[in-house]
């Protein structure tokens, strides 16, 4: 499925919290009264150069938030980020530098995070103008080569349009290209096919395959969609509101799903594997809670079938199931 990893460790995400403080009336100010919004609860987590991880749940689960809080967009309210081993927090002048340069990101949207008064090839090259790479012919033969790597061929006649005249296909390409001008080790993709047309999803999904072998990329990719999950990544984590909930080898929770949650997400879309059609679909009751009032003990409690006053009162650990297959539910420890 992957190009081959170096088993280093690139990326390491421990107990990440991310809090965002709410208003609060004069009743709570006068008690000393103050309530948060958990967008990110303790995630934890690591990727191996040259790995796919994918973070996967619905809205709301805190999984852009985790990615915005690695490339320093949300400052962490709680936990450490290390990459290649030395901590995120500490960097300073060229060592953050050089941070930004080694970790990119696709925003969601193209047609926000891509410039409408700029043409195509100088929002490619605003990254090695910024950090004042090559000449200036150099720097216009780099954004071409990049333009025809994800492909925008021929390149010159896609480095002068503007992005009202691509398709929402041809500008996530422009931003996967300008997030690779700068030749990153990690690529952060959030929810990269989700606002292009689904004629372009499959080509996309194959770009990031492709991407990763020629370039030897690591990706840590943002979804709700588990379809495209299973297309690129080696491994998935689950999350729900601000949790990981399950975490493995994306081929043993597709096809062994331990944790409700997971099964749930897993009956509403169509099969992706002979094991899920002859899985009993598993329907969760109710409404996603509210990040700021989350539910005691496990979260998904007030939804699952199978919680018990154990469930209601204890939020479980992530355990691992067996060949580092882990999973946060009473049912298994």
């Amino acid at each position: 499925m992957s190009p081959a990893t170096s088993g280093r460790e690139l990326l390491r995400v421990e107990n990440l919290k991310v809090y965002y403080p709410l208003r609060r009336t004069l009743e709570e100010i006068l008690a000393g009264v103050r309530r948060f919004l958990r967008a990110v609860d303790g995630v934890s987590f690591s990727i191996l150069e040259g790995e796919s991880l994918a973070l996967v749940g619905e809205s709301g689960s805190g999984k852009t938030t985790v990615a915005r809080a690695i490339v320093g967009l949300v400052e962490p309210t709680e936990g450490r980020i290390t990459y290649n081993g030395y901590d995120v927090a500490a960097f300073r002048g060229r060592e953050l530098a050089m941070f930004r340069r080694s970790v990119q990101m696709v925003f969601q949207d193209p047609s926000v995070s891509l410039n409408p008064r700029m043409r195509v090839g100088d929002q490619v090259k605003f990254p090695l103008d910024v950090n004042k790479i090559g000449s200036k012919e150099e720097r216009r033969q780099i954004v071409l080569e990049t333009l025809k790597r994800v492909g925008l061929v021929p390149p010159e006649d896609f480095y002068n349009r503007y992005p009202h005249q691509l398709s929402g296909g041809q500008r996530q390409r422009v931003a996967i290209a300008r997030a690779l001008v700068l030749r990153p080790r990690l690529l952060i993709a959030d929810e990269p096919i989700s606002n292009i047309d689904v004629s372009a999803r499959a080509q996309i999904l194959s770009l990031l395959k492709e991407l990763r072998e020629e370039m030897g990329l690591t990706l840590l990719y943002i979804t709700h969609d588990l379809s495209s999950a299973w297309a690129v990544a080696d491994k998935v984590a689950v999350m729900y509101l601000g949790k990981i909930l399950e975490y493995g080898r994306v081929d043993d929770v597709f096809t062994n799903p331990l944790h409700p949650y997971t099964r749930a997400l897993l009956s509403s879309v169509p099969s992706l594997s002979p094991e899920q059609k002859l899985r009993k679909k598993l329907l969760l009751s109710g409404e996603v809670p509210n990040a700021i009032n989350i539910p005691s003990g496990c979260r998904l409690h007030p939804r699952c079938p199978f919680a018990s006053q154990k469930c209601r009162v204890e939020e479980p650990s992530l355990l691992d199931a067996g060949n580092g297959h882990l999973v946060a539910c009473h049912l298994y420890g």
